[in-house]
């Protein structure tokens, strides 16, 4: 509840507010006079210096105390001078120029007119050189379409009907190199092997070497009908005529077989050569069928004579053997196998058997069994269907070291003849039947080329002392 308003007390209360706030008698501003005693010397301005004058006095005619706006509007009366410097807007225009005219020049008149000698040659020739040179010009002019023209009507025209392009014919039906002479001789005495079995077949080559159907050709070339009673053997002559062909035997030991054909008429039999007489570099060709291609030709030259080459059984031949081998650099690929290597007389001086490939092909390494070791193996397999051969009773490994290269004895058979000669385990063999062993293949080749029941010399190392010995291979 608001107390009850009383007037006097209000009145008594204003009073005493003013007069503890009021303004002090004879004061009627906000502050009191500053009296200020009549003796006190005043401050005095001294004139500006003469360089400030200069700087920052007023424009002559201003009479405004204050720098105009330059932001600020103009009077409705007044007409700015354009500034190009303040309005990006404002026209381009000509300040006036750093030199002025003379007034007392006067217009330039126009001089003569320049003729053509003037403008060509600065009028330094004169008009009768002028026309000798139009003359002139005029004559080369003329002369040039006169040889354009005679040129033009003596060249021989690009097309002619009277040209007739014609093969001819050689002057006789011989040949005309020797690869082509031995392939046309051989052609006929060579044949493509098949063998087809009920999961996979494969092919080879082979030559007829008897006018009664006998061929030569590769041990691991039949070898999968040798072994399965259920496979095909056939034989395709080189006019496509296929035939069946039975085995009549084979040697894992040498990589030969011999089969047979019969009933077949006018077979061309293959001529047989001496490969006792190869000399390195002489020219050889391969005669075969490579990855199934039939009469195809190869030529090359032998590369090297008496290269022991191993052979080891893997799943599609059973064959064992180290050959002696022709190495040469006619192309030997797969399915060229049992095919005839010819000399230049188209004789048969080998039995290409194997190639050393990478990725697939041929490199220039291939190798032939010599024809003087496949001769008396294809007698006796045509004889008797089998072949015996020397043995000397050891196993041997290959050994080099900074003392001796050679073949290691690491076996020798009791009672055999390399027991009776005194041979033990330990020895090196470094030369048999006058052939240097460097290597059991080697020593492999030397004793299978030796024959039953002849003495045969050989040299062995033992304790770094050097032995000779001899011994007769016997009948394995």
């Amino acid at each position: 509840m608001l107390p009850a308003h009383d007037p006097v007390s209000d009145a008594a209360s204003v009073s005493e507010a003013a007069a503890t706030f009021g303004r002090p008698a004879g004061v009627e501003g906000s502050f009191a006079p500053d009296a200020v005693p009549a003796d006190r010397p005043q401050p005095q301005i001294a004139p500006p210096d003469a360089v400030l004058a200069e700087a920052f006095r007023q424009p002559a005619g201003e009479t405004e105390t204050l720098q105009r706006d330059p932001y600020a509007q103009p009077e409705p009366d007044e007409t700015p001078e354009p500034d190009p410097w303040r309005d990006p807007d404002s026209a381009v225009g000509m300040s006036a120029p750093a030199v002025g005219a003379d007034p007392s020049t006067g217009p330039t008149l126009s001089g003569p007119k320049m003729g053509i000698r003037d403008v060509l040659f600065g009028g330094r020739v004169h008009w009768w050189a002028l026309a000798t040179l139009g003359l002139l010009a005029l004559f080369v002019g003329l002369f040039g379409g006169l040889v354009g023209r005679w040129t033009a009507e003596v060249v021989t025209p690009l097309h002619a009907n009277t040209v007739h392009l014609e093969g001819e014919s050689p002057d006789s039906d011989g040949a005309t190199t020797n690869v082509e002479r031995v392939a046309k001789a051989a052609a006929n005495s060579v044949v493509t092997i098949e063998v087809r079995t009920a999961v996979d077949g494969g092919s080879g080559s082979g030559f007829i070497v008897d006018k009664a159907g006998y061929i030569v050709t590769n041990n691991h070339v039949i070898s999968k009908a040798a072994n399965d009673s259920k496979a095909k053997l056939e034989v395709v002559f080189s006019d496509r005529q296929r035939v069946p062909a039975r085995l009549v035997g084979r040697d894992v030991k040498t990589d030969l077989a011999v089969i047979k054909v019969d009933d077949v008429a006018n077979l061309t039999v293959a001529k047989l050569g001496d490969s006792d007489k190869l000399q390195i570099g002489q020219e050889v060709i391969a005669f075969g069928s490579p990855l199934g291609l039939d009469k195809t030709v190869t030529s090359g030259i032998v590369s090297a004579l008496d290269r022991p080459v191993p052979l080891r059984p893997d799943a599609d031949s059973d064959t064992d053997a180290v050959i002696n081998a022709i190495q040469t650099d006619a192309s030997i690929n797969p399915g060229n196998s049992g095919g005839p290597l010819l000399n230049d007389d188209g004789q048969v001086i080998g039995v290409n058997t194997a190639g050393a490939m990478t990725g697939g092909g041929s490199i220039g390494l291939g190798f032939a069994i010599p024809i003087n070791e496949v001769i008396p193996i294809a007698n006796t397999l045509i004889k008797d269907g089998k072949v015996k051969h020397p043995s000397v009773g050891i196993t041997a490994a290959t050994v080099r070291n900074d003392r001796i290269f050679g073949a290691e004895v690491k076996d020798v058979a009791p009672g055999s003849p390399a027991a009776q000669a005194g041979l033990r385990e330990g020895d090196v063999i470094t030369k048999f039947n006058g052939r240097s062993i460097e290597g059991a293949d080697e020593l492999t080749v030397a004793v299978r080329t030796s024959k039953i029941g002849e003495p045969v010399k050989f040299t062995y190392w033992r304790d770094g002392r050097y032995f000779d010995g001899e011994l007769t291979p016997v009948s394995d």
